[in-house]
Protein backbone atom coordinates (compact mmCIF):
# COMPACT_ATOMS: atom_id res chain seq x y z
CA UNK A 1 0.00 0.00 0.00
CA UNK A 2 2.66 2.50 1.16
CA UNK A 3 6.29 1.35 0.95
CA UNK A 4 7.62 1.28 4.51
CA UNK A 5 10.86 -0.13 5.86
CA UNK A 6 10.03 -2.77 8.47
CA UNK A 7 13.01 -3.84 10.57
CA UNK A 8 13.57 -7.10 12.46
CA UNK A 9 16.47 -6.91 14.91
CA UNK A 10 17.97 -9.83 16.80
CA UNK A 11 21.23 -10.97 18.35
CA UNK A 12 22.98 -14.22 19.23
CA UNK A 13 20.25 -15.09 21.75
CA UNK A 14 17.64 -15.09 18.96
CA UNK A 15 15.53 -12.67 20.97
CA UNK A 16 14.14 -10.07 18.57
CA UNK A 17 12.12 -6.90 18.06
CA UNK A 18 10.08 -5.69 15.11
CA UNK A 19 10.06 -1.98 14.26
CA UNK A 20 7.20 -0.50 12.19
CA UNK A 21 5.45 -3.50 10.58
CA UNK A 22 3.92 -1.73 7.59
CA UNK A 23 2.33 -4.97 6.39
CA UNK A 24 -0.91 -4.23 4.57
CA UNK A 25 -1.28 -7.16 2.17
CA UNK A 26 -1.59 -10.76 3.33
CA UNK A 27 1.58 -11.82 1.50
CA UNK A 28 3.53 -9.13 3.39
CA UNK A 29 2.21 -10.37 6.71
CA UNK A 30 3.06 -13.97 5.88
CA UNK A 31 6.55 -12.99 4.68
CA UNK A 32 7.25 -11.33 8.03
CA UNK A 33 5.82 -14.28 9.96
CA UNK A 34 7.83 -16.79 7.91
CA UNK A 35 11.03 -14.79 8.38
CA UNK A 36 10.58 -14.82 12.15
CA UNK A 37 9.82 -18.54 12.24
CA UNK A 38 12.50 -19.56 9.73
CA UNK A 39 15.17 -17.80 11.79
CA UNK A 40 13.72 -19.23 15.04
CA UNK A 41 13.39 -15.78 16.54
CA UNK A 42 11.73 -15.11 19.87
CA UNK A 43 9.86 -11.86 19.43
CA UNK A 44 10.02 -9.70 22.57
CA UNK A 45 8.88 -6.24 21.48
CA UNK A 46 6.83 -4.56 18.78
CA UNK A 47 8.04 -0.97 18.43
CA UNK A 48 6.54 1.89 16.46
CA UNK A 49 8.63 4.95 15.67
CA UNK A 50 5.35 6.84 15.36
CA UNK A 51 1.73 6.01 14.71
CA UNK A 52 1.00 7.30 11.23
CA UNK A 53 -1.18 4.91 9.29
CA UNK A 54 1.47 3.32 7.10
CA UNK A 55 3.66 2.33 10.06
CA UNK A 56 0.96 0.50 12.02
CA UNK A 57 -0.77 -1.61 9.36
CA UNK A 58 0.79 -4.79 10.76
CA UNK A 59 0.20 -4.12 14.46
CA UNK A 60 -3.04 -6.18 14.65
CA UNK A 61 -1.32 -9.07 12.86
CA UNK A 62 1.64 -9.09 15.26
CA UNK A 63 -0.78 -9.04 18.20
CA UNK A 64 -2.75 -11.95 16.77
CA UNK A 65 0.24 -14.07 15.76
CA UNK A 66 2.72 -13.33 18.55
CA UNK A 67 0.65 -11.84 21.36
CA UNK A 68 2.58 -8.55 21.36
CA UNK A 69 0.98 -5.12 21.57
CA UNK A 70 2.83 -2.16 20.14
CA UNK A 71 4.99 0.18 22.20
CA UNK A 72 5.15 3.85 21.23
CA UNK A 73 4.89 7.38 22.58
CA UNK A 74 1.54 8.42 24.06
CA UNK A 75 1.58 11.75 22.21
CA UNK A 76 0.85 9.91 18.95
CA UNK A 77 -1.97 7.77 20.31
CA UNK A 78 -4.71 9.84 18.66
CA UNK A 79 -3.48 8.62 15.27
CA UNK A 80 -4.73 5.12 16.13
CA UNK A 81 -8.27 6.40 16.61
CA UNK A 82 -8.05 8.40 13.39
CA UNK A 83 -6.64 5.55 11.29
CA UNK A 84 -9.96 4.42 9.73
CA UNK A 85 -10.82 8.02 8.78
CA UNK A 86 -7.32 8.58 7.43
CA UNK A 87 -7.50 5.42 5.32
CA UNK A 88 -10.77 6.56 3.74
CA UNK A 89 -9.09 9.85 2.81
CA UNK A 90 -6.58 7.78 0.81
CA UNK A 91 -9.40 5.83 -0.82
CA UNK A 92 -9.23 2.44 0.89
CA UNK A 93 -10.57 0.58 3.91
CA UNK A 94 -8.46 -0.94 6.66
CA UNK A 95 -8.54 -4.73 6.59
CA UNK A 96 -8.26 -4.90 10.38
CA UNK A 97 -9.28 -2.42 13.05
CA UNK A 98 -6.34 -0.67 14.74
CA UNK A 99 -5.42 -2.04 18.16
CA UNK A 100 -4.48 -0.07 21.29
CA UNK A 101 -0.93 0.39 22.43
CA UNK A 102 0.33 -2.03 25.02
CA UNK A 103 2.94 0.26 26.56
CA UNK A 104 3.95 3.90 26.42
CA UNK A 105 7.58 4.73 25.70
CA UNK A 106 9.28 7.94 26.80
CA UNK A 107 12.48 9.76 25.97
CA UNK A 108 15.42 7.86 27.45
CA UNK A 109 13.61 4.56 27.92
CA UNK A 110 15.70 1.45 27.31
CA UNK A 111 14.21 -1.46 25.37
CA UNK A 112 16.07 -4.71 26.02
CA UNK A 113 16.11 -7.97 24.10
CA UNK A 114 18.74 -10.64 24.47
CA UNK A 115 22.07 -8.88 25.01
CA UNK A 116 20.98 -5.79 23.09
CA UNK A 117 19.59 -2.43 24.20
CA UNK A 118 17.81 0.28 22.25
CA UNK A 119 17.40 3.78 23.64
CA UNK A 120 14.24 5.70 22.77
CA UNK A 121 15.04 9.28 21.69
CA UNK A 122 12.09 11.67 21.40
CA UNK A 123 12.36 13.72 18.19
CA UNK A 124 9.02 15.50 17.66
CA UNK A 125 8.15 17.56 14.61
CA UNK A 126 7.05 14.97 12.07
CA UNK A 127 4.54 13.84 14.66
CA UNK A 128 4.29 14.85 18.33
CA UNK A 129 5.41 11.45 19.59
CA UNK A 130 8.06 10.45 17.05
CA UNK A 131 10.74 8.23 18.58
CA UNK A 132 14.12 7.27 17.18
CA UNK A 133 15.63 4.01 18.44
CA UNK A 134 19.38 4.14 19.06
CA UNK A 135 21.58 1.06 19.38
CA UNK A 136 24.90 2.33 20.68
CA UNK A 137 26.52 -1.11 20.53
CA UNK A 138 25.82 -1.43 16.80
CA UNK A 139 26.30 2.29 16.10
CA UNK A 140 22.95 2.80 14.37
CA UNK A 141 19.56 4.45 14.73
CA UNK A 142 16.12 3.62 13.38
CA UNK A 143 14.78 7.05 12.56
CA UNK A 144 11.24 6.42 11.37
CA UNK A 145 10.10 9.44 9.35
CA UNK A 146 12.26 11.97 11.19
CA UNK A 147 15.42 11.83 9.08
CA UNK A 148 15.97 10.44 5.58
CA UNK A 149 18.83 10.28 3.13
CA UNK A 150 18.99 13.87 1.89
CA UNK A 151 15.69 14.88 3.46
CA UNK A 152 13.56 15.08 6.59
CA UNK A 153 10.03 14.06 7.47
CA UNK A 154 7.11 16.18 6.40
CA UNK A 155 5.77 18.52 9.05
CA UNK A 156 2.43 19.51 7.51
CA UNK A 157 0.30 16.73 9.02
CA UNK A 158 -1.68 17.18 12.24
CA UNK A 159 0.71 17.73 15.13
CA UNK A 160 3.67 18.41 12.87
CA UNK A 161 6.03 21.33 13.42
CA UNK A 162 8.87 22.11 11.02
CA UNK A 163 10.94 24.26 13.39
CA UNK A 164 10.60 21.70 16.15
CA UNK A 165 11.71 18.92 13.81
CA UNK A 166 14.81 20.80 12.67
CA UNK A 167 15.70 21.77 16.23
CA UNK A 168 15.43 18.24 17.59
CA UNK A 169 17.31 16.61 14.73
CA UNK A 170 20.18 19.00 15.42
CA UNK A 171 20.12 18.67 19.21
CA UNK A 172 19.26 14.97 19.57
CA UNK A 173 20.57 13.20 16.44
CA UNK A 174 23.39 15.32 15.04
CA UNK A 175 25.16 15.00 18.40
CA UNK A 176 25.62 11.27 17.75
CA UNK A 177 28.88 10.05 16.16
CA UNK A 178 29.20 10.88 12.46
CA UNK A 179 29.62 7.17 11.70
CA UNK A 180 26.19 6.33 13.13
CA UNK A 181 24.17 4.51 10.47
CA UNK A 182 20.64 5.84 9.95
CA UNK A 183 17.97 3.31 8.99
CA UNK A 184 14.92 5.39 7.99
CA UNK A 185 11.25 4.50 7.70
CA UNK A 186 11.39 4.94 3.93
CA UNK A 187 14.25 4.78 1.46
CA UNK A 188 17.92 3.89 1.74
CA UNK A 189 20.21 4.03 4.79
CA UNK A 190 22.58 6.92 5.36
CA UNK A 191 24.85 8.18 8.15
CA UNK A 192 24.69 11.04 10.60
CA UNK A 193 27.89 12.50 9.14
CA UNK A 194 26.52 12.38 5.61
CA UNK A 195 23.32 14.17 6.59
CA UNK A 196 25.16 16.84 8.57
CA UNK A 197 27.36 17.52 5.54
CA UNK A 198 24.96 17.15 2.63
CA UNK A 199 21.32 17.28 3.72
CA UNK A 200 19.94 20.49 2.11
CA UNK A 201 17.75 21.21 5.14
CA UNK A 202 20.86 21.84 7.25
CA UNK A 203 23.12 23.76 4.86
Amino acid sequence: MFPVNCYVLWDETNEAVVIDPGCFYEEEKQALKNFIHTNQLKLKHLLNTHLHLDHIFGNPFILKEFGLSAEANKADEYWIENAPKQSRMFGFQLQEEPVPLGKYLHDGDIISFGNTELEAIHVPGHSPGSLVYYCQKENCIFSGDVLFQGSIGRADLAGGNFDELIEHICSRLFTLPNSTVVYPGHGAPTTIGMEKAENPFFR
